[in-house]
């Protein structure tokens, strides 16, 4: 599709990728194929037990620190339901982007609940528990083919990244993506970058079949987040290319089963589930050093991800990125520098606009945007009603976490590289 086309597209919360060649990685014992919304069969009798990644990234050591406090995230997705006990008084106002009610923000599928509460759900009534539950979400709503509405629209997308670049959230978490270019879209990314946004989304999980990218992870503004499984090993659905920034779990993670929110399902969050932590790992670092920019806090993410003994310095993985997001240690142990705040980790550019202006400016194509001028979420604080991998890096963190842990642990191989070489890093892909 063309930038201004307003027909349906699909678009999925299970998906997303992101387009770039191939280096030839190949990942081993890789586990569990699934994605959100696959309707598992097993139901999670006691869902916080199978939140394995919380004492793999030492999630109670770290919430000692932070829980996230301060730190606001907009979750653009298919809505937030703020009345589940474990999201009560989580929940900001946020904005309905689909066309049929600007201030409903009901979910629809359960996905962006799901999302929510890994990010930051307080675990009551036996709900999920969020990596950084101090933290507030921010729900922007937008359709996908599950919607029971006019249809997916790209100036809705855009619409929904406008709204949370002007919003109070710090982070932006988009478990949602497709396979079109939009210039909408893209101009909307570049915006939020501009206001100083760190914005994640899925890389996808179709690498066993497709691969194609998707977007928003495909822009260069973008954090790509991978997923990974309790081996702390990339998940064989998890997409995979120069696209992957970082990883984060994403197999075996419970998510609810539907919009009726009764119960919770066994199966795999997928990247989806692996961007909701990769958010909520950022949330942590940013309320740690409230001072910081989003290239700063990403800076750390990424020199602080755990990577294997063999991972040379200045390469990146086109399975796993910069590594395996380590929130423990950035905030307890303080491995990473925050580096220069201007300049962007993704692209090695100066981020500061001089004038930004012109992204406030309506598109050009702007007639479907019936939410085109949206109010500024999160704004009023009114509420709606490691993987710490610490064995990755046993080599320079031994001491307090010689432990070998669930994450990249004992002799596991995490990748091989046919040429014996990681694909080094050089400027980020152009959209």
């Amino acid at each position: 599709m063309t930038a201004g086309m307003s027909q349906v597209r699909k678009r999925s919360g299970s998906h997303g990728f992101r387009r770039g060649p191939l280096f030839v990685v190949a990942v081993i014992g890789a586990s569990a194929i699934g994605m959100v919304g696959a309707a598992p069969a097993a139901i999670a009798a006691d869902t916080q037990s199978k939140q394995w990644y919380l004492d793999a990234m030492r999630a109670e050591e770290i919430w000692k620190s932070t829980t996230g406090e301060g730190i606001k995230i907009a979750v653009i997705d298919t809505g937030v339901n703020s009345s589940t006990p474990s999201l009560k008084g989580q929940v900001l106002k946020g904005l309905d982007a689909t066309g049929a009610d600007g201030e409903v923000t009901d979910d629809y599928t359960g996905h962006g609940t799901s999302m929510a509460e890994l990010i930051a759900g307080t675990g009551e009534g036996d709900g999920l528990r969020g990596l950084a539950p101090g933290a507030e979400i921010i729900p922007m709503r937008i359709a996908t083919e599950d919607f029971e509405g006019e249809g997916v629209k790209e100036s809705h997308e855009a619409v929904a990244i406008r709204a949370a670049a002007d919003s109070d959230a710090q982070i932006i978490n988009m478990s949602i993506s497709n396979q079109f270019l939009s210039a909408k879209e893209k101009e909307a990314v570049q915006y939020a970058q501009a206001k100083g946004k760190l914005f994640f989304s899925a890389v996808g999980n179709n690498a066993e079949k497709s691969n194609k990218p998707a977007y928003p992870a495909n822009y260069p503004e973008v954090v790509g987040v991978a997923a990974s499984d309790s081996e702390g090993q990339v998940a064989e659905y998890s997409q995979h290319g120069d696209f992957v920034d970082i990883a984060a779990p994403g197999s075996d993670i419970p998510t609810w089963c539907d919009e009726t929110f009764t119960k919770y399902c066994d199966g795999d969050g997928g990247t989806s589930a692996a961007t909701a932590l990769a958010s909520a790992t950022a949330a942590l670092i940013w309320s740690a050093n409230p001072d910081w920019t989003a290239n700063q806090v990403l800076r750390v993410m990424f020199e602080s991800a755990g990577r294997g003994d063999d991972w040379k310095p200045g390469t990146v993985s086109n399975y796993l990125g910069h590594g395996l997001v380590r929130p423990n240690a950035a905030i307890n142990r303080g491995i990473g520098k925050p580096g220069d705040p201007e300049v962007s980790p993704l692209t090695n550019e100066r981020t500061t606009a001089e004038d930004s202006s012109d992204a406030d400016a309506p598109s050009k194509d702007s007639s479907d945007d019936s939410a085109s001028s949206p109010p500024k979420p999160g704004a009023d604080g009114a509420k709606d009603t490691d993987t710490d991998t610490d064995t990755a890096n046993a080599a320079e963190d031994s001491g307090d976490d010689s432990q070998l842990g669930l994450i990249l642990g004992g002799a596991a191989v995490v990748a091989v590289l046919a040429g014996g070489t990681f694909a080094v890093v050089r400027k980020r892909r152009t959209a």
